[in-house]
């Protein structure tokens, strides 16, 4: 080979280095772009103002099929990319299927926490204190963010597939906000509200007199519910137990209006009239004396404390003066000069 031959084979190897060199520093260059780019976008909001937008995760989703299901939903994010930074960060296999929300100001990577860590969306339902058991299954049914296995299922049903401890439902559930996942069976919240009714009773009655007339929680979750629908003034519960229990400590009837209009379910047409006092029930303490057989409504925390908890009183009747508060009396004479005082 001659020596121009030689030096032109040089210069055009040198020239290809060359060329390769400057090649790989673009690419290195362009990943590096790439790369910059990639990691702020994960920081970076997805939406920065409006409403939360929902979406869920099918069980057995892939994580491509996982964010697809994300932009389909209407999520303004790219699947692909979503999808990379879920392997990219070791995720991909550990998101979990459920119902989500997408709020304002949130990134990709927190959307990924979020997958991961199983933060669904939070729907609440709110039981009221007073409640009979009955409006706590229609407050459950009209809850559209419960799946409603309990639907088909009557009260006795319903109880036996929590406890079997007891034969009626009424009481034994406490009214409470109770937070669930979308889409959550509403046999969670009956359980929930179950286990805290139980838990709540249970500690009460640790705490209780042993004089009082109960032979167990059960008969105190009576006298709870009844103190609960006979005032409205949380200050006075403690009394209206404590003329209660003063009943029961002498045999006399308990004479309280709440468990006549329960004995009468949907009789009841917005007023007691005398022969409705009259008439028997298991529930008429017109009629027959001691506690009703079940609790009548769904007893809060302050009426569970004043059953176990009644005040020291020597007062055996009161009646409702004008303004909500009660007119206290220990005997029948200075009772019936309040009646007539504050009801006539």
């Amino acid at each position: 080979m001659s020596r121009k031959s030689r030096r032109t084979r040089r210069k055009t190897t040198e020239s290809s280095s060359a060329l390769f060199k400057k090649l790989l520093i673009l690419i290195l260059l362009l990943c590096t772009a790439a790369a910059v780019y990639f990691f702020n976008w994960a920081k970076e909001p997805i939406t920065t103002s409006g409403e939360p937008i929902a979406f869920t995760i099918q069980p057995g989703s892939s994580v491509v099929t996982a964010a697809q299901e994300i932009a389909d939903a209407g999520v303004p994010v790219n699947p692909y990319m979503l999808s990379l930074l879920a392997r990219a960060t070791q995720t991909a296999s550990k998101i979990k299927a459920g119902s989500y929300e997408l709020k304002p100001n949130t990134s990709p990577r927190r959307l990924l926490d979020q997958l991961v860590r199983g933060e669904f969306a939070q729907e609440s339902l709110t039981i009221i204190e007073g409640w009979t058991f009955k409006q706590m299954r229609q407050a459950v049914a009209a809850n559209k963010g419960l799946k409603h296995d309990t639907a088909g299922l009557s009260d006795t049903e319903l109880l036996a597939s929590i406890t079997t401890d007891y034969k009626a439902a009424e009481g034994l559930f406490f009214p409470d906000t109770y937070l669930f996942a979308k889409g959550s069976s509403d046999m969670q919240i009956y359980k929930q509200a179950h286990t805290l009714m139980m838990s709540r009773l249970g500690a009460a009655w640790e705490k209780r007199d042993p004089s009082l007339p109960y032979e167990n929680p059960y008969q105190a979750l009576v006298m709870a519910s009844i103190v609960e629908k006979e005032t409205g003034q949380k200050s006075e519960r403690a009394m209206i137990a404590g003329v209660f229990v003063n009943r029961l400590r002498l045999g006399m009837m308990l004479q309280t209006d709440p468990t006549v209009i329960y004995g009468m379910g949907d009789k009841y047409a917005g007023n007691i009239r005398k022969r409705d006092l009259e008439t028997d029930t298991p529930y008429n303490t017109y009629t027959r004396t001691g506690l009703p057989p079940t609790p009548i409504a769904l007893p809060g925390v302050q009426s569970l404390a004043a059953a176990l908890g009644p005040a020291k009183t020597d007062a055996l009747y009161f009646v409702a003066r004008k303004d909500g508060t009660s007119q206290f009396s220990s005997n029948l004479s200075d009772h019936n000069r309040a009646v007539n005082q504050y009801q006539r």
